[in-house]
């Protein structure tokens, strides 16, 4: 065992779920026609439940990024600063590098992403944003080696592999630099890149990691705040008013959003307790919206 069950469980669920109600009032107040909009094929429910699931999907790949880091640390690797700013590049532009490592003389580049399913727009702008990351590498480390790696931790999908490969030849060739495409397993398994010095057990203890906590998770993803109101409470206590104003004068919210996201007022009655309990107006004019609401379709 590397990293413990817990942790990583910890760190999936951290990444993926914390802040998540509050994520989703501020995009319907932000976009209410997305949900309740008459040109819709879905209602309202439908609609929320996809938001979430689409904001999982995003945020899996994060949640992935932080859990190989700390792989990758246990395993013996110096982590560099993954942000490259503006001010230390030559082309003057920030980048966020997925991972990069160090050990000895070398250090290793990953692009990481889950899959590799993208249309043909989003794979040229992808390849282009690798080299161009490469290149600013090699600048601030050039004493060092950098092998740059673009890797897809889901193996099942691979519909533009030809195409970064013939790309990376032309990399190679233009830097004189060692580029590498790999699926899965397989950047544990090739034996020129250096990671594969390192036991394979990362790999297999990962899979049988995310094999155990899916299983822990429901078969669709709860709409209703009051099913945990403590926690969505302490979410949504800290919004703009600004979203709170937007949330009660919109009729349509009101109407057919509020009564799925809060179908027994629980969280509803909690808010207004705190909002009633702080001195500024804004907030008190908060509680009052809220009561009123309350009234009117609890009471």
């Amino acid at each position: 065992m590397i990293l413990e069950y817990d942790a990583f469980v910890n760190k999936l669920n951290e990444t993926l779920f914390e802040g998540s109600s509050a994520d989703l009032l501020s995009k319907i107040v932000s976009s209410p026609d997305r949900y309740v909009g008459i040109f819709r094929p879905t209602k309202p429910k439908t609609k929320l439940i996809q938001n979430i699931t689409q904001s999982h999907e995003i945020k899996f790949g994060d949640a992935l990024e932080n859990i190989f880091e700390d792989y990758f640390r246990a395993l013996g690797f110096e982590m560099l600063p993954k942000r490259l700013s503006a001010r230390e590049t030559k082309d003057n532009k920030d980048y966020d590098i997925d991972q990069l490592l160090k050990k000895e003389n070398v250090i290793y580049l990953i692009e990481q992403k889950v899959r590799d399913d993208h249309d043909s727009t989003k794979k040229v702008g992808q390849f282009s944003n690798f080299e161009a990351k490469y290149f600013e590498v090699t600048n601030k480390y050039g004493d060092s080696k950098v092998i740059p790696i673009m890797w897809f931790i889901d193996d099942s999908l691979r519909k533009n592999k030809n195409y970064y490969l013939g790309q990376m030849e032309k990399m190679a060739n233009f830097y004189d630099c060692q580029p590498k495409l790999y699926y899965g397993v397989e950047m544990f398994s090739e034996s020129e890149n250096g990671i594969s010095d390192f036991p394979n057990e990362m790999w297999n203890e990962i899979i049988e990691y995310l094999t155990a906590w899916k299983e822990t998770l429901p078969d669709m993803p709860e709409v209703n705040f009051d099913a945990n109101s403590e926690e969505v409470l302490e979410e949504l206590k800290d919004l703009s008013p600004s979203i709170y104003r937007k949330l009660f004068e919109n009729d349509d919210i009101k109407e057919q959003i509020l009564p799925i996201l809060f179908t027994k007022g629980i969280v509803l009655k909690k808010l207004k307790e705190y909002f009633s309990s702080k001195e500024e107006i804004v907030y008190k004019n908060i509680a009052k919206e809220i009561e009123e609401y309350i009234k009117e379709r609890f009471e």
